[in-house]
C-alpha cells in the first residue's frame, strides 16, 4: 500500500516587482542619506556634525554627484512601486482601511511583545500606518529637495515650504523621519526574521 505525501507550495508573499522596488529603495536610500550627510557637513543646520567615515562622496563635490544618483534611482524607483501599487489594487488592499481603535490597540500590543504575526501577507494598523507614513514622509523628502536642487526653477513649491531655508529644514527632518523608520523597521525585522526571507524569495 502506498501513500503519496502532498506537499502544498506557501503562497506568494510580496511579488517579485515588490522585492525589487524595496532593495532598489533601500541602496537608493543608502546613497542619499550618507551623500547628504557629507552634504550637511559643509553648511551644518546645527552644532554637530556627522562622522566623515559614514559620510559617501569624500568631499562636497563627490557627494553631490552621489546624491543626484541616488535622487533618480529614489524618484523614479519609488514612483514606479506607487504607481504598480495604485494600479493593481494593492495599495488599497493592503494599506486601507485605517482605524485609530485598531491602531493603538495593535501599538499596545507590539509594545508588550505581544503583537501576532500569523499571515505575513496582511498589515497590521501599525504597519499600514508605519508604512503609508514612510510614503507620505518620501514624497515631503523628494519635494523639498527639488527646491534645494532647483530652487528658481519651483518658485511656487519653494514658498509653500516657506522659503529655502524652510525648506532645508523640512529636507532635514524628514530624512531623520526616514532614517528612524528605517531603525525601527529593522528592529521588527530582527524580531520576526521570517519577513526578511519573505522579502528575499517571496514567501
Amino acid at each position: 500500500m502506498s501513500m503519496s505525501v502532498t506537499q502544498t507550495t506557501p503562497p506568494i508573499v510580496h511579488p517579485r516587482w515588490l522585492r525589487l522596488t524595496h532593495w532598489l529603495n533601500a541602496l537608493a536610500m543608502l546613497i542619499m542619506v550618507t551623500s547628504g550627510w557629507r552634504i550637511y557637513n559643509a553648511s551644518p543646520l546645527f552644532n554637530f556634525s556627522f562622522i566623515n567615515e559614514l559620510t559617501l562622496g569624500g568631499w562636497l563635490g563627490g557627494a553631490l554627484q552621489w546624491h543626484f544618483a541616488g535622487m533618480w534611482l529614489f524618484g523614479v524607483n519609488g514612483l514606479c512601486y506607487l504607481l504598480i501599487n495604485l494600479c493593481s489594487g494593492r495599495f488599497k488592499r493592503r494599506f486601507w482601511p485605517l482605524s485609530p481603535g485598531r491602531f493603538f490597540a495593535d501599538l499596545a500590543a507590539a509594545l508588550r511583545g505581544r503583537l501576532r504575526h500569523a499571515d505575513p501577507r496582511h498589515y497590521n494598523m501599525v504597519q499600514r500606518a508605519a508604512y503609508l507614513f514612510a510614503m507620505a514622509d518620501s514624497v515631503l523628502l523628494a519635494l523639498s529637495g527639488l527646491v534645494l536642487w532647483k530652487s528658481v526653477q519651483f518658485p511656487l513649491l519653494r514658498e509653500l515650504l516657506g522659503g529655502y531655508e524652510a525648506a532645508r529644514y523640512i529636507h532635514f527632518f524628514a530624512m531623520s523621519a526616514l532614517v528612524g523608520f528605517v531603525v525601527i523597521h529593522l528592529v521588527m525585522v530582527a524580531l520576526v526574521p521570517r519577513t526578511l526571507l519573505a522579502m528575499l524569495r517571496g514567501r
